[in-house]
């Protein structure tokens, strides 16, 4: 898709969190009010008649579009997070990233066999920690999976997507 608005509106930050990391910066589209609505907008109309009952944002940048995105398509939201932060019984999936090994939970109830679920993150870069959040739905064996981030890096020799094979995986911006 790669909106002209989304492009000029991405931020980067080169060397972080690490040397030769090109870090690119949502936060410059979420503070953004006509970036937030193309979005929505882009994102309701891939979706909107997938059947989609939750939407899993992974912590945390995305929980912003998850909870958008849910309010315009009827859904609830589910959070993903890092350990210790959910207070009740949770699942958890460890996965590697680019830069060091982390893990992430979910409730135990977050899900059930009924759901159509979206997962959605800010980024797709290597895909450990998308795949992890898919490995967790996956326990729940809801009736189908789809996988949405705002942005894929492939500029930088990622290849996150190969993770994903089978599965519906759509992006607004590829860089």
């Amino acid at each position: 898709m790669n909106n002209k608005v989304l492009i000029e509106n991405l931020r980067c930050i080169p060397d972080f969190p690490k040397k030769g990391i090109n870090f690119r910066d949502v936060t410059t589209l979420y503070k953004n009010a006509e970036c937030m609505q193309i979005m929505v907008n882009e994102m309701y109309e891939i979706y909107k008649d997938k059947g989609i009952t939750k939407i899993v944002g992974i912590e945390s940048r995305g929980f912003v579009m998850a909870a958008a995105l849910a309010v315009k398509l009827g859904a609830g939201v589910v959070l993903a997070r890092k350990p210790g932060k959910l207070p009740a019984t949770v699942i958890k999936e460890s996965f590697s990233k680019e830069y060091g090994v982390d893990t992430i939970e979910m409730h135990i109830d977050s899900i059930t066999p009924d759901d159509v679920v979206l997962i959605h993150d800010d980024l797709l870069a290597t895909g450990g920690t998308a795949k992890a959040a898919y490995k967790l739905v996956q326990h729940f064996h809801p009736k189908k999976t789809y996988i949405n981030f705002i942005i894929e890096i492939r500029d930088e020799g990622l290849h996150g997507r190969d993770l994903f094979e089978g599965i519906e995986l759509s992006t607004l911006l590829t860089i």
